[in-house]
């Protein structure tokens, strides 16, 4: 048995452990969870804990339904929830999920990442991810379709006291470090009730796992402060949506790849090439990056989120920003994804970004020049005739580029690209029937 197991177990017996959870998720980003006593752990180790694939959403069929979670044991985090006796009593673990032979499942999101990050280890590059999370506190409202209400009424970097939730933050940010995941800034948002939360780089793998966790632990802090947190992309019409902006970087070695210190703005070829390639395809990846009906209600002209793929220095209304912070720190080189949003699939989301990226050194893309303007405020025909290309405007666009993606097709690998196609065709079909109160209100007169 390696270190790190016998860490995990002897862990366990040393806190009085009670309870281990076993986390994975499904192909849209849902967590899912197993809980097993300690005493069986040694056991899932070795052989994994067998469930039926089939009742997870994009996981196989019926006739292919044996799959085993696998627990990782560097995933290992104590909860920070303790019990009514003082202690905390239960873990967790992400679990990689593999077939009965021991291959590894085509439908697990982890696995997806994982070899798209292999494919840039094969070109020599470690990939580092630094996202900052919005999301809305919201005031309990039960899931019916009643407009929510925001938590507070504070504005962009407000000292405010949360009228709802005095306490939020700062138990949500003890709640994050107790569990390794370590906090970088943490602000109120420029709409009522948002947050935003970013967290320190870490390697994308351990990024996603710990978004993952991320959404998990707001919630539940949320509801101990009696709201409720959302990360529905947009949940207001009159206020901005939640973004998921994407800090990414390539490292050769100790050496950042991003970084040229002759460059004017300290970009290497490589990023450039990055950049391009991630341009190139953005249309292919919204589907995943944003996969939500609502998603689109986010990016909209005048809403704070891109609408074109164009890139800019220090240009927040460009798809893709390179932060001039500090632009003569070499480790600090990156750039900055805008269009995810805080709903995402990280796991799939990193790995189709990081495909086009990659793409784009392996292709030797040129990229074209920075966007000055405010590209938000531009209108459509505007931006075309800048030679901007519009990002999809809606679900079933951005389905359509992704339906004709090679590069997506390969990233995602067969089963997750076409669940994922059939599945939120069927999303479309389910919005595009229903009618909406905005309907009612316009057109019952007619």
């Amino acid at each position: 048995m390696d270190r790190q197991k016998e860490f995990v177990l002897r862990t366990l017996e040393e806190r009085d452990i009670r309870f281990v959870r076993l986390w994975f998720t499904d192909v849209q980003g849902y967590l899912k969870s197993v809980a097993i006593a300690p005493a069986e752990l040694e056991g899932a180790f070795e052989d994994g804990i067998g469930f039926d694939g089939s009742a997870i959403e994009g996981f196989a069929r019926v006739s292919e339904a044996d799959m085993v979670a696998k627990p990782d044991p560097s995933s290992f985090q104590i909860l920070p929830w303790a019990s009514s006796k003082g202690h905390q009593h239960s873990a967790r673990m992400f679990c990689d999920i593999v077939m009965p032979d021991g291959s590894p499942s085509w439908a697990d999101p982890r696995h997806v990442l994982r070899r798209q990050l292999n494919k840039a280890a094969d070109l020599g590059f470690s990939c580092y991810v630094h996202p900052e999370i919005e999301f809305f506190l919201v005031e309990n409202a039960p899931n019916d379709g009643t407009p929510p209400t925001p938590a507070d009424t504070g504005g962009f970097f407000d000292q405010t006291v949360h009228e709802s939730a005095p306490n939020f933050r700062r138990h949500a940010i003890d709640a994050l470090e107790s569990m390794g995941i370590s906090v970088e800034f943490t602000h109120h948002e420029g709409a009522p009730g948002q947050q935003e939360i970013d967290l320190r780089y870490a390697d994308a793998l351990s990024m996603a796992d710990n978004v993952m966790t991320f959404r998990y632990l707001i919630k539940e802090v949320a509801i101990e402060e009696g709201v409720r947190a959302t990360f529905m992309p947009k949940p207001f019409t009159k206020y901005p949506g939640s973004a998921m902006h994407t800090h990414m970087s390539l490292f050769e070695g100790e050496t950042n790849a991003f970084h040229d210190p002759d460059d004017p703005i300290q970009l290497s070829e490589t990023a450039r090439a990055f950049v391009a390639g991630v341009l190139e395809h953005a249309n292919e990846i919204t589907a995943v990056t944003n996969q939500w009906v609502n998603s689109y209600k986010r990016l909209i002209r005048g809403g704070e989120a891109p609408t074109a793929a164009t890139w800019g220095r220090s240009n927040r209304s460009a798809l893709i920003r390179v932060p001039m912070y500090t632009p003569n720190k070499a480790a600090s080189r990156r750039v900055e994804i805008r269009s995810p949003d805080s709903a995402c699939n990280p796991y799939l989301a990193f790995a189709v970004v990081l495909a086009a990226g990659l793409r784009g050194i392996e292709k030797g893309y040129t990229l074209g020049p920075a966007a000055e303007e405010d590209v938000a405020a531009l209108t459509g025909a505007e931006r075309r005739a800048m030679g901007f290309r519009d990002l999809p405007a809606n679900l079933n666009e951005a389905l359509n580029a992704m339906e004709k993606s090679e590069l997506v097709a390969e990233a995602l690998g067969e089963h997750v690209y076409d669940f994922f196609l059939r599945n939120k065709r069927r999303e479309w079909e389910e919005y595009r029937s229903r009618v909406t109160p905005f309907e009612l209100e316009q057109y019952l007169g007619l």
